[in-house]
């Protein structure tokens, strides 16, 4: 089976990295409470982040890492379509060099950091395209545990201080329960 080629906003990898990595991490809150205990708060998903290793061979290997390097310095985030990885608004964060290049064969490494609020535009799994899991439909979200307004606003697309100006009632944007209906704004 042939996975489908990475591409970060116009670059498309002409065959994909040879290995990757991709880090998931949630973020805790540790409050002490009395008698040597600690509450733990779940503030729920820390950004992803995509590391990986490539090569470039044959003719041409360097001209192709200056356009993955000519791409590194462009600013702002743009969408990241990794073959077995979610489609995402990321980041090109890191580019090294592995080797001293030769004019056949250039060895890197790279990283991208899923941008914040996180634009999603679908999901990819093993080449497989399936449904956005927040309907541009929907008016209202029911508040599950763990959710914050910051994971809430990035998996609709919309700021933080959006949802807060539809959301005039919540006072404290670190403070929601369970159960509670939070507004989207279209």
């Amino acid at each position: 089976m042939r996975l489908e080629p990475m591409r970060y906003k116009t670059y498309t990898w002409p065959h994909n990295p040879r290995t990757y990595s991709i880090r998931f991490e949630r973020k805790l809150a540790v409050h002490k409470i009395p008698f040597g205990r600690y509450h733990m708060q779940d503030l729920g998903l820390g950004c992803r982040v995509l590391r990986g290793e490539g090569e470039f061979a044959g003719e041409g290997a360097y001209d192709e890492f200056k356009a993955l390097a000519t791409l590194f310095y462009e600013e702002g985030p743009g969408v990241l379509v990794h073959p077995v990885w979610q489609t995402a608004s990321a980041y090109f964060t890191e580019l090294e060099l592995v080797q001293e290049p030769l004019p056949d064969y250039v060895r890197y490494q790279f990283a991208f950091q899923e941008s914040f609020p996180g634009v999603r535009t679908g999901l990819r799994r093993l080449g497989t395209e399936t449904a956005q899991t927040a309907s541009a439909a929907q008016s209202a979200h029911t508040v599950a545990q763990g959710d914050t307004l910051w994971g809430i606003a990035g998996r609709y697309g919309v700021t933080l201080q959006a949802l807060l100006a539809a959301n005039p009632g919540i006072k404290n944007p670190n403070l929601i329960q369970v159960g509670q209906q939070v507004v989207i704004p279209r």
